[in-house]
């Protein structure tokens, strides 16, 4: 009866710290996204066919007026629009059926509208998450007013990058590497990802600003959701005195401003990461797959609305980079198909587009596998 009890006490918090936050963050990021898919196609002609959140066996739906399957699945990781003339949700085309298609079916067709058309409603996905993102970030910023540590240095780590490149505690970062740091969070996110890398810092001492060039060093550090990942480190200390703290206050254009910078910052640095993967200049260890991305929701979940939608914006994002690559199966594998098709005046194969589904399908579960194995600290 204990254990009972112990069960069902523990059934609410899995739903509110787990499955409600994960699937609100999931169904937000993955429908915008779908969005775009949509309301372009829709724009172009094309007949939609299907809009699912989720994969698998359907659990509720309706069909709308124009007979567009409106429903969400039993698996909710991922979603997709299929159109009339598609063969899968992958939006492979349905070669038997373009064969077979009516004058007035043909008008709908997704795969016999112009190369522009049909490019246009694959990169409207990519694009509509990037814009959720910059609509999370800026309603964040305009109305929440940010305070923090400034550039204000309380302490130098003894021996580190930072003491031996000449700083010293009492000076104040104030731009690195030409991007300005208002607060010490600002510091941490550029040196963090920087590891072996050049920065040029800039401090006032003062009256006097000086520029020192620090390499950070890397450090093992605990990534809040139970696994040590390599990030740099430069040994500097924030101040705790209130007094030396930065406060920000955004108007509405202002929030829009740095909500883009920001979400270029998040494209770039995650650029930045996977070339440095493929150059060997760092591991794997930061990728994440469900398990973590489930972990690092729930974690933000606990400290409210607020961060919740922060993960939202920043998954959408990344979800946008992500299906921009040039991998089949992904919105990027089919720009390059359309690339391909641009340049050589006609598609390429049907056999070469099957093996090309193939090898894609095989990486990204090897990715996946991959960004599992760090979820769960596999041979570790």
């Amino acid at each position: 009866m204990e254990f009972l009890s112990e069960l069902l006490a523990f059934i609410p918090n899995i739903l509110t710290g787990w499955i409600i936050p994960i699937l609100f963050v999931l169904t937000l990021v993955v429908f915008f996204h779908e969005l775009g898919h949509f309301l372009v196609a829709r724009w172009c002609g094309v007949s939609v066919e299907a809009f699912s959140i989720g994969f698998g066996k359907e659990l509720f739906g309706f069909t709308d007026r124009k007979n567009t399957r409106w429903k969400f699945c039993l698996l909710p990781l991922g979603g997709y629009v299929k159109f009339a003339d598609d063969a899968n949700p992958a939006s492979t085309p349905d070669t038997e059926a373009l064969k077979n298609l009516t004058e007035e079916q043909k008008a709908g067709s997704f795969h016999l509208k112009p190369l522009w058309k049909r490019a246009l409603v694959v990169a409207a996905g990519p694009i509509a998450s990037f814009i959720l993102g910059i609509l999370i970030f800026t309603g964040i910023n305009y109305a929440k007013t940010q305070t923090g540590p400034s550039g204000y240095i309380a302490r130098v780590l003894d021996g580190s990058a930072a003491e031996s490149a000449g700083i010293k505690a009492g000076d104040k970062i104030i731009e690195i590497n030409g991007s300005a740091t208002p607060f010490f969070s600002d510091i941490y996110r550029i040196v963090s990802l920087s590891a072996n890398e050049d920065l040029q810092i800039v401090v006032k001492r003062g009256q006097d600003n000086l520029s020192f060039n620090v390499k950070p060093r890397t450090a093992m550090v605990d990534n809040g959701i139970g696994k040590e990942i390599s990030v740099g480190r430069i040994g500097v200390a924030p101040s705790e005195d209130r007094s030396t703290w930065a406060q920000r206050d955004y108007t509405l254009p202002g929030a829009l401003v740095a909500s883009v910078d920001q979400t270029g910052f998040i494209i770039t640095s995650s650029l930045g990461y996977i070339g440095k993967i493929f150059t060997g200049r760092e591991s794997t260890d930061k990728l994440n797959g469900p398990i973590g991305i489930g972990k690092i929701v729930n974690q933000f979940s606990e400290m409210g609305i607020v961060s919740t939608l922060y993960i939202a914006g920043l998954l959408s994002v990344s979800i946008g980079l992500f299906n921009l690559f040039p991998v089949p199966l992904l919105d990027g594998g089919h720009l390059m198909f359309y690339a391909i098709e641009a340049v050589r005046g006609r598609p390429a194969s049907e056999r070469f587009m099957e093996y090309s589904f193939r090898a894609g399908l095989v990486l990204l579960i090897g990715l996946m596998l991959l960004a599992t194995k760090n979820d769960i600290g596999w041979f570790n």
